[in-house]
């Protein structure tokens, strides 16, 4: 039997248990910052694998540690392992079982992904020449992350590169989408008050009305980026709420706005952050109101290092040819993983898990997403394939 086909195999053995294993945990799924439960699951399945764990790692944060036959490299692969504040509309047996609470992005897999990983590499520790630490990460979901945290902690020392995963509904099982560079986008957020002078609906040039200002700021935010950032670059400005009034007679002193920012270059990052503050303000004197404005920085952008994810590719293309792996576009999705790039050499990369014909068409955070769970055994392999690549001795 060839290597290729040992690693296919083991995969496929494994398979059942980590179908299991991923609908126990999206049954029940933990919030960030949240995950005891989950992180002590995960522990539990490691120590049965025989491995020394770690557990309280920045949070709830669960480390383990594969020493190879022989000294050498240490490469880091990561899975997050919080859920949303979202109701599971899905009917199958294994919905989640906590109201309001689901894993809608895919995290219950990562999980499993990672610990199937783990338990196949176990048994190859003759042919690896280093180490391999094993990171369950928390609250991916929810800014500031946990990804800083788990640094903190020191998850990074020692390491020489580190590899991430997710699984991707937008694109199909049996594709790997990654590329060197900029993949995923840095997520900020922002609020604006506009601070007017209430009055009586029908006595306007008594007032200042905040909801009016609010509108023609709103208008003037959308031309930050469509005229003022140079359009090789990108960004995108969003409105997600708009709040002001108490009744339809009476003109709002007060008027609320938020919304996302989203870049991949960090001077248009910072310059954007400064203009929306000069946009609000300026707009606001002009019709007589003040503002208050606050601003907050979500992660940074994923940005992939060549080596590494030339290294993943190549590893992808090894077992599912290369027209199945895809030089994707960037995503301005956020996520913290940016943090472990911002330290060290590594990629993300998507591993497709839409198909429709099973339901797993929806897009990530809706209340009806599911996966192909069988894309799960593509993510393990290309997370061996890449230590192998890296650290293998007669195994690639």
């Amino acid at each position: 039997m060839t290597n290729p086909d040992r690693v296919k195999q083991s995969v496929d053995q494994l398979f059942p248990q980590m179908v299991e294993w991923r609908q126990y945990f999206h049954q029940y799924p933990e919030l960030s910052f949240h995950e005891e439960k989950t992180s002590t699951k995960v522990a539990d399945i490691l120590r049965k694998m025989g491995y020394p764990v770690q557990t309280g790692v920045g949070g709830f944060g669960v480390t383990a540690v594969l020493e190879g036959a022989k000294a050498g490299r240490t490469i880091a692969l990561r899975a997050d392992m919080d859920a949303l504040p979202i109701q599971d509309e899905k009917e199958c047996e294994y919905r989640s079982q906590v109201p309001g609470v689901m894993h809608a992005c895919g995290h219950d897999a990562h999980m499993s992904v990672l610990l199937a990983t783990a338990a196949l590499l176990k048994g190859m520790r003759e042919h690896i020449l280093g180490r391999v630490v094993f990171l369950f990460q928390p609250a991916e979901e929810m800014i500031p992350g946990g990804a800083r945290d788990m640094i903190g902690a020191g998850v990074l020392e020692g390491v020489d590169a580190v590899y991430g995963i997710h699984l991707w509904t937008p694109l199909p099982t049996g594709v790997v989408g990654l590329k060197q560079g900029p993949l995923m986008a840095a997520s900020d957020s922002f609020a604006i008050e506009v601070k007017g002078k209430g009055g009586h609906g029908g006595l306007p040039h008594e007032s200042v009305d905040a909801i009016a200002i609010a509108s023609h700021l709103i208008v003037n935010l959308q031309s930050i980026v469509s005229r003022q950032v140079d359009p090789l670059k990108s960004g995108v400005i969003s409105i997600g709420t708009i709040e002001g009034g108490k009744a339809f007679n009476v003109i709002a002193d007060r008027c609320s706005l938020k919304g996302t920012v989203r870049t991949f270059d960090p001077q248009v990052r910072e310059w954007i952050q400064r203009r929306i503050g000069e946009v609000a303000e300026q707009t606001c004197r002009m019709y007589g109101a003040e503002c208050n404005y606050q601003y907050g920085w979500g992660y940074p952008a994923v940005v992939n290092h060549p080596v590494e994810a030339h290294r993943m590719a190549e590893a992808a293309r090894s077992f599912l040819g290369n027209e199945q792996v895809w030089e994707i576009a960037p995503v301005m999705a956020g996520e913290d993983f940016a943090y472990y790039l911002q330290q060290r050499p590594g990629a993300f990369c998507f591993v497709g898990a839409g198909n429709p014909d099973l339901g797993a068409q929806y897009p990530h955070h809706h209340p009806r997403f599911d996966l192909d769970e069988s894309a799960m055994k593509i993510a393990v392999e290309l997370f061996i394939r890449t230590v192998m690549k890296e650290l293998g001795e007669g195994l690639s």
